[in-house]
């Protein structure tokens, strides 16, 4: 088989002419980018397969056993402190109200307590083991503990960012540079949709618990990438694509109309420039017609029993965590690839033993009965769930809450090949550096790709005469987690 030619039968069988057209437009502009150029991606070839372009340095190895074809990825955005939640410091609870060793903070990166006294704050919640596995997990969790054998708990992550927007930003694209792809564009790009009907990467997001800090958009921004690999933001009340419903008065057919004589007009326009924006913008134009039928179907939570309503502890599409965490079930069923899944609450730099309360209230139950809910339709082993902030928090008290801290948090993964039931990595006594294991934020991501059969130092794209990838030249396989 040639993979050298986007437009090979093995890639246009089974789809309409618009998107012949599509590939058509594009051949000539960037032929690094096909993998994703067609609804199924590489969905429609065996993994395994060397995909290797004209130019030698933009390749994509698959290796041949992926664990996930898809990802979820539940993130906590503010800062959730890992000592109130899987990291467990007896040493820290002794020395509460002490002043915190000079040995680990003089000379290091501290966000508001700069200059200011700095004492031990120990555990505002007692911990307890659950499972088979005896995982420790903080007792503010209620539903989280059930799922302790299906969880792998890393608790040696660190990061580079200490203030919460360029977190977010590093986190997401391996950089604190705005502009880059999100890693959700990552994975779009190097494995491409199961779905022609929704698009590849969708967002959703909720609130409530804690300071709301802001999300930007830039977060599922595709960059440098093809405009065709940006995440697409739902709502998870009301419409939940802006202008995809019809007008009043507008009918299906001239809605289709208006999309032919839009697709005559950019082809004239094609014929004259060599524009991948011109093919990016036929493809958007038939998949929000395409949505017009597939996401109301998608909203429609009446086919779900009241058993899985109550399992989550939701109604539907009501705008909470748990709702969005049975949309991210329901999007995973339909073939969309990364689902991204913001809960904004989770900033408590005063009154955290409450804070906590209020915004693991809000998360728990739904995050689990999600991994619940795939594991009992067979879809835990394919999909990939990662359950993550941006950064943790300090052992040192900011009054009655804790400050950012980069040197040591925790998150947990299930599903999609990681072992369940396992803990990966310590912090010190204290809970300030991560010390055994360390677990960066490069590390994370390119243990993500090879999870779903992509090699981190292979899948790369060529801009400004450098070859970009989402770890950077950085990055290691977490392979002590892998199943």
């Amino acid at each position: 088989m040639d993979f050298h030619r986007p437009c090979h039968p093995q890639f246009a069988r089974n789809h309409h002419q618009e998107l012949i057209i599509v590939e058509s437009l594009e051949r000539n502009v960037c032929r690094r980018s096909f993998l994703g150029q067609t609804a199924a991606g590489l969905g429609g070839l065996a993994f395994g397969s060397m995909l290797q372009t004209e130019n030698s340095h933009a390749q994509t190895l698959l290796p041949l056993a992926p664990k996930a074809k898809r990802v979820i990825f539940p993130y906590r955005a503010g800062g959730p402190s890992h000592l109130e939640s899987f990291d467990y410091k007896p040493v820290l609870a002794e020395r509460n109200g002490q002043l915190m060793p000079d040995s680990f903070t003089k000379g290091q990166p501290i966000a508001q307590l700069q200059g200011k006294k700095l004492t031990c704050r120990g555990p505002y919640f007692k911990f307890h083991r659950h499972g088979q596995s005896g995982q420790q997990i903080s007792e503010v969790f209620h539903y989280i503990p059930k799922i302790a054998d299906d969880i792998c708990i890393i608790r040696s992550m660190y990061t580079e960012a200490i203030n919460h927007d360029p977190a977010h930003t590093f986190m997401n694209s391996g950089t604190t540079i705005s502009g880059r792809p999100a890693m959700g564009s990552w994975f779009l790009y190097g494995l491409g949709s199961e779905s022609r009907n929704l698009p590849g990467f969708v967002v959703l997001t909720s609130t409530g618990g804690g300071q709301n800090q802001p999300i930007s958009a830039r977060q599922w921004h595709s960059g440098f990438l093809p405009g065709r690999f940006q995440g697409s933001p739902f709502h998870s009340t009301g419409d939940p694509v802006l202008y995809v419903k019809n007008p009043a008065g507008v009918s299906t057919q001239s809605q289709r109309n208006v999309i032919d004589a839009s697709k005559a007009l950019n082809q004239i326009r094609a014929g004259q420039v060599e524009d991948p924006a011109i093919a990016t913008r036929l493809r958007q134009y038939e998949l929000a017609f395409r949505m017009q039928t597939s996401v109301p179907e998608l909203m429609d939570i009446s086919t779900e029993p009241k058993h899985i309503l109550d399992l989550y502890g939701t109604k539907g599409t009501d705008g909470s965590f748990a709702g969005n965490c049975l949309l991210a079930r329901r999007l995973a069923e339909r073939g969309v690839r990364f689902i991204q899944l913001y809960h904004r609450g989770w900033d408590h730099h005063g009154n955290i033993a409450n804070g906590m309360r209020a915004t693991t209230k809000l998360v728990d139950q739904g995050s689990a009965a999600l991994i619940e809910d795939l594991k009992q339709r067979g879809m835990l082993d394919d999909t990939l769930v990662v359950w993550a902030g941006e950064f943790g928090r300090t052992p040192m008290a900011q009054g009655s809450g804790r400050d950012h801290h980069i040197k040591a948090f925790s998150l947990w993964m299930a599903g999609g090949g990681v072992k369940g039931g396992v803990t990966h990595g310590e912090t010190d006594d204290f809970g300030y550096n991560a010390a055994i294991d360390r677990v960066s934020v490069h590390d994370l991501h390119a243990t993500m790709l090879h999870l779903t059969g992509l090699e981190h130092e292979k899948l790369t794209y060529r801009y400004r005469g450098r070859d970009f990838r989402l770890t950077d030249v950085k990055g290691q396989v977490v392979r002590e987690i892998l199943a």
